[in-house]
């Protein structure tokens, strides 16, 4: 199946070519059609598997068939539960509408920075990506109503709840009009989930994209067995041995990971961490060097991986490892993305061992468990 096939306009398949997206992929195939028609829609669909376009396409085009926008009027939201991720949807919609004939605006808000710009921002923008707090900021100041709003997207609504995002988003849905179209994104089908599908959606269409466990053969995951004073020598071996260029190291809290860029630094390795202590403004530029190539090692933590989505990542290191094997899976699916290779990296101390071979057995894969103990790290 091609793009062509979807029902798109000329306008999206020229920008949807020049993103170099070639065939659709699964939730693509399903998603577009249904939202063209009208259906409320439930995805279940792991970051990476291509929902995004999948949502942001049909959007734009229904909006396109409108033959002027209506002033003042925001027609669609999409909630998202980080600032990252907001800004990275709105790109997408950006991106993909930009042959559009009549020019769509959007805008993404969240905190952490001022709302003033953002309030002004938001004349004549058709399209709205919010993280849930700003977003009743925004209407609390009469900077927006959403009364009568056509659509909402909840995105990873998955992460939002367990963020405890759930009253905000219970406010939000006091505001929306009872007939709209509202497509929902997660990447389980929990208890919470199914409530909220219930209260929301209105003979939704279901899509359930095969978990991201089938998807991991193009990731070389190998593991360092270390003790934890020489962690930080091997990783700093590691990347000057293999001359890493984007590698992605992911940590379990936001001292680890400053203390981590410390040492790398005084070592002579260009790095920069990203977590939620940051200031926007200094997140989103480290984000966009890293992304560009420029910022060769990047220290995250989970929270801030939600809104990192990088084509042709090779390296994702766990410095920690995560606490569920669903965490790990979902950093290391940073890397082997668009079909193309990566690898993996854990540093395994004893006592992560016992919690390594649970996340192996839940991942049904064996990872290799290199010895390394006799390997000189001086100098490092």
């Amino acid at each position: 199946m091609s793009f062509v096939s979807l029902g798109l306009s000329e306008p999206l398949l020229k920008a949807v070519a020049e993103q170099k997206y070639t065939n659709p992929y699964p939730i693509q195939e399903e998603a577009i059609p249904a939202i063209l028609k009208g259906h409320d829609l439930l995805g279940i669909a792991k970051t990476g598997s291509g929902k995004t376009a999948g949502f942001v396409l049909p959007i734009l085009e229904r909006l396109q068939r409108r033959k002027t926008a209506d002033n003042g009027r925001v027609s669609v939201l999409v909630l998202v539960p980080t600032r990252e991720l907001a800004v990275q949807v709105a790109e997408v919609f950006q991106a993909l509408g930009a042959y559009l004939p009549r020019k769509v605006k959007t805008l993404a808000v969240f905190g952490g920075v001022s709302i003033n710009p953002q309030m002004i921002a938001l004349r004549g923008v058709e399209i709205v990506v919010a993280t849930p707090g700003r977003l009743l900021d925004l209407v609390a100041s009469n900077a927006l109503s959403l009364f009568n709003l056509d659509v909402l997207v909840l995105d990873e609504a998955d992460k939002m709840l367990e963020l405890g995002f759930a009253d905000e988003m219970n406010q939000i849905f006091e505001m929306v009009p009872k007939k709209r179209q509202t497509l929902l994104f997660s990447a389980t089908l929990k208890d919470s989930i199914q409530d909220i599908r219930e209260h929301l959606l209105h003979n939704p269409i279901k899509i359930e994209i095969a978990d991201e466990l089938q998807n991991l053969d193009l990731i070389k995951q190998v593991a360092y067995r270390i003790d934890p004073e020489r962690k930080g020598p091997l990783l700093r071996y590691l990347i000057r041995e293999k001359k890493m260029r984007q590698v992605l190291v992911f940590v379990s809290s936001t001292r680890t990971a400053d203390n981590l860029v410390v040492k790398l630094r005084k070592n002579g390795i260009q790095v920069e961490a990203i977590h939620g202590d940051k200031s926007q403004g200094a997140r989103t530029e480290t984000l966009r060097k890293f992304k560009a190539g420029t910022l060769p090692v990047m220290v995250a933590t989970d929270l801030i991986s939600r809104g990192i989505d990088i084509e042709r990542l090779p390296y994702v290191v766990n410095y920690e490892l995560p606490r569920s094997p669903k965490d790990y899976v979902h950093r290391i699916g940073r890397t082997g993305r668009a079909e193309a290779e990566g690898e993996a990296i854990s540093l395994i101390t004893p006592d992560d061992e016992h919690h390594f071979r649970i996340i192996q057995k839940k991942m049904r894969k064996r990872v290799e468990l290199i010895e390394t103990e006799d390997w000189s790290l001086s100098g490092y």
